[in-house]
């Protein structure tokens, strides 16, 4: 898919019957391996979609349940020759995300195992072929080699075959089962030129006058194998590690889940099994603990750290009816919570499996690595043949063994497995990364389009705002000059008390203006009652009894309705709408009290942000359904010199559409329901993270912290990711372009410089880990 491509026409292409299943693949060892399964699902009929991981082990699919199915694709995966099997039903993301790390481990430390033991074996080898015993009379080439020699070499036999069988076996299993499917990988070549020095030395052991009567040295090369299998599995080795490392911000998460939950059962504390917890639940979280499970306070107040999961460096404080996340810490306070979302439906499950399908995926790039990855052992092999041919023919000395010496060369030097991980390394670390900083990008595909964005499309309420209106100005009649009032006027009232008044009457109003002067006079300590009488009129405000005094509060439409003259404070109020904010005039017992304003106020980090948008080429643009007048004033406190206002969801995807066709590469930015149409049609969708559900569903990108520096340093990110990409396989590419051909001989003309078997396979080994390291600087990368 192109930079330019939208999500909306990638979701196109997927039917209403299409089901997603991630199917852990084993075996699969190199980019031949990747390209061959892939290229197998997307045969295969009623597959959307495929992207197989070989740093994951995985293949995620997206199929049409009316034509396909999860076993049946199971079983196209087996017929390439590799292991696969449906993960179990009842197990929970975070379940299989352990079940995975303790595999992995297992793994690694078999690895460990072979990879010391071969290097042991391979330095002993190398002793005992450089020892006098080992000596045989060789100066034209005919003699036979002595008793001692013998000796020597069947001992060199012996420690080749329990190093071929016992370490290196999986190479030539897979190798075997690979050719049994009509194809070849990397196991191919390392068993094919170990294999065939094995060959080699056998007969000059077992049989060296088949050498010596064609004037050919009876040399072998065992001690050759071993090392070879020994710095392939060294280099796996380092590999391993350095794979652990790029998943460690999803082990981290993992980790984060607490193995059990203090509950409140009979009025009784007990602490039980964190899978035995049920919704509704009473939990107790003391200061310092971990937070069990997604729930909401009923009791007490706390600080909580929810760095891990949304990149907030500040505690987040929590008091009753504020919702907390499993996984968070409790800083300071007691608090007890009642469990609400459980198992794969909590915050941290969901962001874990979302992580894990985004490790899993593949970016646009990594087709130009599996396009050479399918052609590339065949290649490879015939190479090798070639060289074989070329030397045998033209050398001028042993022609056989520089032949044989240079063909294996090529086969061990030309290990694909760099090509492979070149690009889903650095999608593993940079998805790792962006999760530290609360930025959770779904995939390889959204990681590559966001660094190719060129237009910034904002949404106003909630995205460049708080979302959350608040009263900026309490303003009392009797401060204002011009205002009439009665010496004994029972509406000369302090601006607590004014505030009081309206806040008792607002209690009763759902209307988001009515909860934020609640919100605020509860801050400023002052007292809210139960209206004694409440009348609400749409458009125009609420009218009440409170305290046994009559309370209008409203527009100017409002309070005209109760013969209440706004003349005084109009404009100031004016004024206030200049601003961008929502004045609401207050009348006490039939006269002018006041007037409070309300906006929805611009967030701190959002000019900075803007500006850091600009800095990196991009244009931004603020679309709202809000009126002009307002968008207007809330621009330009951002720094905003494109907006369009009073604008439907509908007008906001036509925005986008036009953009786009003027071939502009779109980032969309919101938090509202509204904003998921809009999010669905740029090229990356970029929610923020405390908004609806929905939207946070539509988005390629989820802005956990909810600010938009967070959106600056996914684009950052991106682009810092694409460059890796690049320099990995740039650095894959060349090494084999430079490689192959010294291991071929192309050097010895003019320098007479040939390259061991031995020191190809350090090299070839040296290129894998090289491009996994190049990879994990991103965890490091400033943004």
């Amino acid at each position: 898919m192109s930079a330019v491509d939208t999500a909306a026409t990638k979701r196109s292409r997927e039917s209403r019957t299409s089901e997603h299943v991630r199917i852990p693949v084993t075996g699969m060892t190199c980019a031949a391996c990747q390209s061959r399964v892939q290229r197998a699902l997307q045969r295969e009929p009623g597959v959307v979609d495929a992207s197989v991981n070989l740093m994951m082990h995985s293949a995620a699919v997206t199929f049409d349940a009316t034509v396909s199915s999860p076993t049946r694709l199971v079983e196209v995966i087996r017929n390439t020759g590799y292991g696969a099997a449906l993960a179990p039903t009842d197990e929970t993301v975070l379940d299989e995300q352990r079940s995975r790390e303790k595999s992995d481990a297992d793994s690694y430390a078999v690895l460990k195992r072979k990879a010391v033991v071969s290097g042991v074996v391979g330095a002993v080898a190398m002793l005992i072929s450089m020892s006098p015993l080992a000596s045989a009379s060789m100066s034209l080439g005919v003699t036979l080699p002595t008793p001692s020699a013998t000796i020597v070499r069947f001992a060199l036999l012996a420690l080749s075959l329990f190093i071929m069988t016992w370490a290196g076996r999986s190479f030539y299993t897979h190798a075997w089962t690979a050719f049994r499917h009509h194809s070849a990988d990397m196991n191919t070549l390392v068993a094919v030129g170990t294999g065939a020095a094995f060959v080699y030395s056998l007969v000059a052991t077992l049989a060296p006058n088949v050498f010596v009567s064609q004037s050919v040295p009876a040399d072998v090369y065992y001690e050759a194998v071993i090392v070879i299998l020994a710095f392939v599995l060294t280099g796996q080795l380092f590999e391993a590690r350095a794979k652990t490392r790029t998943t460690k911000a999803l082990q981290s998460l993992v980790q984060l889940q607490p193995k059990t939950a203090r509950v409140v059962r009979n009025d009784i504390e007990v602490d039980i099994a964190i899978d035995d917890v049920q919704a509704g639940d009473i939990i107790v979280v003391r200061p310092g603990e971990r937070i069990a499970v997604d729930g909401e306070v009923v009791w007490g107040s706390s600080a909580v750290d929810e760095a891990m999961l949304t990149g907030e460096a500040m505690p987040v404080t929590k008091t009753i009816g504020n919702r907390v996340i499993g996984g968070t810490v409790n800083t300071t306070g007691s608090i007890r919570l009642r469990a609400t979302t459980l198992g794969a439906h909590s915050v941290l499950s969901q962001i874990v499996e979302l992580m894990r399908d985004a490790q899993s995926s593949r970016a646009p790039i990594q087709a130009l690595a599996d396009k050479v990855s399918g052609i590339f052992v065949p290649v490879i092999l015939s190479l090798a043949v070639a060289t074989f041919v070329v030397w045998f023919i033209a050398a001028d000395h042993a022609p056989l063994v520089r032949a044989f010496s240079t063909a294996v060369a090529v086969l061990i030097i030309a290990c694909p497995c760099a090509m492979g991980l070149a690009v889903p390394t650095a999608v593993m670390v940079a998805t790792g990364r962006g999760a530290e900083l609360g930025i959770l990008i779904k995939g390889g595909e959204a990681l590559q389009r966001a660094g190719d964005v060129t237009t910034i499309v904002l949404d106003k309420t909630g995205t460049i705002t708080a979302g959350t209106p608040r009263v900026t100005d309490l303003v009392l009649a009797s401060d204002v000059e011009g205002t009439a009032q009665n010496g004994d006027s029972k509406t000369q009232l302090s601006a607590i008390e004014l505030l009081s008044l309206v806040a008792s009457l607002e209690s009763v109003s759902e209307h988001p203006l009515a909860d934020a002067v609640v919100r605020h006079a509860k801050a400023q300590g002052a007292t809210v009652a139960t209206p004694e009488a409440f009348q609400s009129l749409t458009g125009r405000g609420a009218h009440g009894v409170v305290n046994g005094r009559a309370v209008t509060v409203g527009n100017a439409f409002m309070l005209a309705d109760f013969s209440v003259r706004v003349d005084s404070l109009q404009e100031l109020a004016d004024q206030f709408s200049a601003d961008g904010k929502t004045p609401l005039f207050v009348a006490v017992d039939g006269e002018l009290a006041g007037v409070v304003a309300v906006a929805d106020t611009i967030r701190p980090t959002s000019a900075a942000a803007i500006a850091n948008f600009r800095k990196l080429g991009l244009d931004v643009m603020m679309l709202t359904g809000d009126t002009e007048r307002t968008a207007n004033v809330i621009a330009r406190a951002a720094g905003i010199d494109q907006v369009r206002a009073s604008l439907l969801p509908d007008g906001k995807v036509a925005t986008i559409k036009a953009l786009q066709a003027q071939g502009k590469v779109v980032a969309m930015i919101g938090d509202g329901i509204n904003d998921s149409p809009a999010l669905a049609q740029a090229n990356v969708g970029m929610a923020i993270g405390t908004g609806a559900d929905i939207a946070v569903e539509a988005a390629d990108v989820v802005l956990m912290r909810g600010d938009l520096e967070s959106a600056v340093q996914a684009i950052r990110l991106s682009r810092r990711t694409m460059r890796t990409m690049h320099q990995n396989l740039f650095w894959a590419f060349i090494y084999n372009v430079v490689g192959i051909p010294i291991a071929a001989g192309v050097l010895y003309p003019a320098f007479g410089l040939l390259l061991s078997p031995m020191l190809a396979s350090a090299a070839m080994a040296f290129s894998s880990v090289s491009v996994v390291t190049n990879s994990l600087r991103l965890r490091k990368v400033a943004l």
